[in-house]
């Protein structure tokens, strides 16, 4: 019997008996975790006390897995049950990394590892954009169908191709294009590729300045002011900037000169623009 045999079966025999690690209170997991660390640190990895050792931190450890994904329970229950099994990559990463010298809480080391890997798949699986979830998986069975076809082609799919393929109508396909657009976002402030005027943003290239935008807050300061003016001044500014009419118009209207219309009219903006200019 070798040296090495040896060392193994007396490691062995001091693994404590844990018959269902999965039941294990997180108190209690915390203590006989301990322990398993110790001789998973002696053992030689890929045999059978190796696996034993580890599979069973895996299934005493899976309450840090629950406790993660709690913080992402309004996800839904369908959702959650692959929060759960992403969790337990983070989980299995974290024992294969840990080591007692770090002399650090395993639950410590843990917990950023698994709520890691969640976030990674988040991250990796989300849309930026809400869209039904039959359009979610047909932009799944589009990718592979749009894979297959230009493979097959050599050249990008048609519409009519992808149908066919998919057992879908055209136009669920053409749906299917639209709604992929939703599945990424990007930052406006996102720098692309430096040219030459230098680096640009994203922001450059989209949407166009409203020349108008900043009559709203005129708009909005001017109304209380024109309240305060009496019927006549209000009505005069009515039909020279709603009806537009003439000078003349409205004085014959009013049952007055030209002249005297001026004058109210010149007044009439005149306190308006004193009361824009206060109110700014």
């Amino acid at each position: 019997m070798t040296t090495t045999t040896m060392t193994t079966r007396t490691q062995v025999s001091e693994f404590p008996e844990v018959a269902d690690p999965s039941r294990v209170a997180p108190k209690d997991a915390r203590e006989l975790s301990k322990l398993f660390f110790q001789q998973l640190a002696v053992l030689e990895e890929g045999t059978r006390e190796y696996s034993y050792a580890r599979n069973t931190l895996i299934e005493m450890n899976m309450s840090l897995v629950r406790f993660a994904a709690g913080r992402f329970r309004s996800r839904g229950p369908e959702e959650m049950e692959d929060i759960v099994q992403v969790g337990m990559i983070g989980l299995i990463k974290a024992i294969d990394r840990f080591e007692l010298s770090r002399e650090v809480e395993f639950t410590s080391f843990a917990i950023p590892y698994i709520v890691g890997e969640i976030k990674r798949f988040f991250r990796d699986t989300s849309w930026a954009v809400h869209v039904p979830r039959r359009l979610q998986e047909a932009r799944v069975q589009m990718a592979r169908a749009k894979e297959e076809l230009s493979s097959r082609l050599g050249r990008t799919p048609t519409v009519r191709e992808l149908s066919e393929l998919m057992s879908l109508p055209e136009d669920e396909v053409r749906e299917a294009q639209l709604a992929s657009n939703g599945y990424t976002s990007a930052s406006l402030d996102a720098a692309l590729s430096p040219g030459e005027d230098g680096e640009s943003a994203l922001q450059d290239f989209i949407g166009l300045e409203d020349q108008a935008l900043e009559l709203v807050e005129d708009f909005h300061t001017l109304a209380p002011l024109i309240a305060q003016l009496d019927e006549r001044d209000r009505q005069i500014l009515h039909m020279r900037f709603v009806e537009e009419l003439t000078q003349a118009q409205m004085g014959e209207r009013l049952g007055i000169s030209q002249m005297h219309v001026s004058r109210l009219l010149s007044r009439c903006l005149a306190r308006l623009r004193e009361g824009m200019l206060t109110t700014h």
